[in-house]
């Protein structure tokens, strides 16, 4: 008598269906990269353990709170992400923001409300705050932390003799501010939006064009990269100055959720946590590697972070010393991946 049993060997078919199911977890990883799969997990344990701890961290109010919150500091960091692809720094982009801020507050009021003249007011002055930075390092041979920490203590300074110490031109009640602030498009943020848009065409440009290709090699190997032919100081002014021009964008958000230029309030902090988060999300400190969406996917979890200690009510000064230790964590881990050593160290 023939018996049959569920205990057959599969068909070739299911045999190879089967491999294909338990491969494509293995091929959505390695598409989607090693250090984004870690930081995807990392912010899935983050919301799940906030989650726990408070019923109303998971709501959609809170993670609305997240959203924009995290806008200015991703403006920020996708920015940094391209000087740290080409091998620099700018550790000011916090004070051209706060500038940017003041400048657009005043420019309004002293234009009767006129919103379009403030943010090509603080355009402007990012612009020009960039390219001082760029023509410094480039042309003043001077190294980019350091150049960048003097005008980040005079972009600070600038601001505050601009805004006297204390808030100026006052936003409250003009329908653009308002809407940058609180409007919606489709269900999310004008802030979000913002946020999506420049980190979009930044990553088209790093990743689909002879110009971010040249900002790799540039980071990659500077010798080599002006033995093929590129201008690396016209390169590294015009990324200068795009920083400029992103952080003015953060600097007008930043008005509209004060209501006024705030000379330092919202700008404080800012540069280390996008460094934190360009370093966290993959980039090289020595430079020519990295990618927005491992930054993005960084700031979010920074920001899921911060907000669930403030939900829980960890003292803010902690949270800054988690948010050091964490930086000093991401770039150990990016140097041993690379396999760099600190400079003096021994081999």
């Amino acid at each position: 008598m023939t018996t049959t049993t569920d205990a057959s060997p599969p068909t070739p078919a299911t045999s190879a269906g089967g491999a294909r199911a338990r491969a494509l977890p293995r091929r959505v990883a390695g598409a989607v990269g090693a250090q984004n799969t870690s930081l995807v997990g990392a912010l899935i344990v983050v919301v799940g353990t906030f989650a726990w701890l408070d019923d109303g961290y998971l709501t959609r109010a809170n993670m609305t709170v997240i959203g924009d919150t995290v806008a200015v500091t991703g403006l920020l960091a996708v920015v940094q992400t391209v000087v740290i692809i080409c091998g620099a720094l700018d550790i000011s982009v916090g004070s051209q923001a706060g500038v940017a801020s003041v400048v657009s507050a005043m420019a309004f009021t002293s234009t009767d409300g006129n919103a379009a003249l403030g943010i090509l007011a603080a355009i402007g002055v990012g612009i020009a705050a960039g390219v001082v930075n760029g023509i410094v390092i480039v042309y003043g041979r001077v190294n980019p932390v350091i150049a960048t920490l003097a005008t980040l203590a005079a972009y600070k300074g600038v601001a505050q003799l601009l805004a006297g110490g204390r808030a100026q031109g006052y936003v409250l009640g003009d329908d653009f501010f308002i809407f940058v602030a609180r409007g919606k498009i489709l269900g999310l943020s004008v802030q979000i939006r913002a946020l999506a848009v420049v980190a979009v065409a930044v990553h088209v440009l790093l990743k689909y064009t002879d110009i971010g290709r040249n900002l790799y090699a540039i980071g990659g190997n500077d010798t080599a990269a002006r033995l093929a032919g590129i201008n690396i100081n016209k390169y590294l002014v015009s990324v200068y100055a795009l920083v400029g021009v992103v952080a003015a964008i953060a600097g007008v958000i930043l008005t509209a959720r004060t209501g006024s230029g705030q000379p330092t309030s919202g700008s404080e902090g800012l540069e280390l946590k996008a460094i934190t988060a360009a370093a966290l999300g993959g980039c090289a400190l020595k430079g020519g590697k990295g990618g927005i969406g491992g930054t993005l996917l960084a700031v979010f979890l920074l920001g899921a972070l911060e907000n669930g200690l403030n939900v829980v009510g960890v003292n803010s000064f902690w949270q800054n010393v988690a948010q050091g230790a964490l930086l000093v964590v991401a770039v150990v881990i990016q140097q041993r991946r690379n396999g760099e050593r600190a400079v003096g160290l021994p081999t």
